[in-house]
């Protein structure tokens, strides 16, 4: 990518760490906590997650940009406070392709800085730990950028699922381009099955995704009550992945407890919904050093391996799930924290990382058929 001469822009990190190098997108000044995603393509979707809310992504990846913008791919109306690339391509080609990557990022206002060393950086974050920093292309001396960033909160203690989750409820009706309904495969004749999506940052592709699974959708606010849940009559409930802190979030967690207390009614959960079960079940969360963030994490337990799509900085500590009731089902086979949940004796359970493979693998897209098949045998 050319680029000017001169270095227009700068990351200033909290430790006073500082990288100098080129604006794209939109200019100004943006501060969140640095974190680093290492899949090889997807970046729209990753752009457009709400897990990514209040946060500045490093892609690892050395080159962004090459496929463009299309219509389809964004996962919501949210996006990211900025991006961190080695270096980004004004040249798209991809048959998809509607719209420049450099001018879709001007249009969100998401500012950019290219032509830093993305592995220095990322080597930083693995040593230290995500950190809040400030991207600008303004002319801040190091102590205004110290002073912008010391006022900023840090992400351990913030709700943010109710800065992104709907404020009112609505029914999703979009499918995937490929039917999965196993009402079909099973030759079975019953009508959609009726799900309560409490959206904590949902991604369009999991209602997708579940739409096509034969699911009927009505997604709820992160605030909804145990009431507003059980009026609908739900065949099923969903949890959704989400960002910040999992702790913070009180009404998903004492409603997750009321409805597992309940537990005539098969729930699944991803990601931040996973940790919202593994703390309604007497569990505690912790902040991951630099969190699992990209498409290539694997996951499973007995010989068993999928390898994931995963995007969050908080785990579940093993040795706070006292119940005996809780099985866990998942490890994350990198630094074996927990990615996987289940319930013996009630047809609950959760994943910690992104099943609808958007983007990423697919290797398990069967835990949305599990999903389907509790529901069957409750028919």
């Amino acid at each position: 990518m050319n680029h000017p001469f001169k270095k227009n822009a700068k990351l200033v990190l909290s430790n006073g760490i500082t990288f100098s190098g080129y604006s794209f997108g939109a200019r100004g000044s943006t501060v969140g906590e640095i974190v680093f995603n290492t899949g090889m393509t997807g970046y729209q979707e990753v752009i457009t997650d709400p897990s990514y809310f209040g946060q500045i992504i490093t892609f690892t990846y050395p080159e962004i940009g090459n496929t463009g913008i299309n219509f389809e791919d964004s996962e919501s109306d949210n996006s990211v406070k900025g991006l961190i690339v080695r270096n980004f391509s004004n040249n798209n080609s991809n048959w998809r392709s509607n719209l420049n990557f450099k001018q879709w990022l001007i249009e969100k206002n998401i500012i950019g800085l290219y032509g830093v060393d993305t592995r220095a950086l990322v080597k930083i974050l693995r040593s230290n730990g995500s950190m809040n920093g400030l991207i600008t292309t303004e002319k801040n001396d190091l102590n205004s950028c110290l002073e912008i960033i010391s006022n900023t909160p840090n992400m351990q203690g913030l709700n943010l699922a109710k800065e992104v989750s709907t404020k009112k409820n609505y029914i999703s009706k979009e499918t995937t381009m490929t039917d999965f309904d196993v009402r079909e495969k099973l030759h079975i004749n019953i009508n959609k099955f009726k799900i309560v999506a409490i959206d904590f940052g949902i991604k369009k592709s999991i209602l997708n995704r579940l739409v096509s699974h034969g699911c009927e959708i009505l997604v709820l606010p992160s605030n909804s009550t145990f009431e507003d849940v059980l009026s609908h009559d739900p065949d099923g409930i969903f949890f959704s992945n989400g960002p910040g802190d999992p702790s913070s979030i009180f009404d998903g967690i004492n409603l997750a407890k009321l409805l597992i207390d309940y537990g005539k009614i098969p729930m699944f959960g991803i990601c931040l919904g996973h940790q919202i079960f593994g703390l309604a079940l007497g569990g505690k969360t912790y902040k991951l050093p630099f969190g699992h963030r990209g498409l290539n994490h694997p996951c499973g337990m007995k010989n068993n391996i999928e390898i994931t799509s995963q995007n969050h900085g908080f785990a579940i500590d093993p040795n706070s799930l006292s119940n005996k009731l809780v099985e866990i089902t998942h490890l994350n086979l990198n630094d074996k924290t927990v990615a996987g949940l289940k319930l013996i004796n009630k047809p609950i359970f959760s994943v910690q990382y992104h099943p609808e493979a958007s983007p990423g693998p697919h290797d398990s897209d069967y835990l949305f058929e599990k999903f389907v098949s509790l529901m069957l045998e409750r028919c």
